[in-house]
């Protein structure tokens, strides 16, 4: 099962594409050591205050794949200076 989540975030304190570039490296970093997904910004990349996160993880069973996938999103929540707005998901 593939499982895709798109969620569009908000960087309130970035006055730059380097502060924003810089959040959001910490956040994809700790997302692709800690997890077993692919993960990568896919919109919005000259915006400062604002990003779309796409997330994907493979496995054997929804059920896997979702917890895989809500994991990452908690992990997203865990950090202060990014809100999560809209999240979308897409099963294959």
């Amino acid at each position: 099962m593939i499982g895709l989540v798109e969620c569009e975030c908000l960087i309130y304190n970035a006055a730059s594409l380097k502060e924003k570039r810089a959040v959001l490296q910490r956040i994809l970093m700790r997302l692709k050591q800690r997890f077993n997904v692919s993960v990568s910004e896919t919109d919005f990349q000259d915006v400062w205050q604002r990003t779309k996160i796409s997330i994907v993880a493979v496995s054997s069973s929804r059920v896997t794949t979702e917890q895989e996938l809500q994991k990452a999103l908690s992990l997203i929540d865990s950090f202060p200076e990014i809100e999560r707005t809209i999240t979308t998901f897409d099963w294959l």
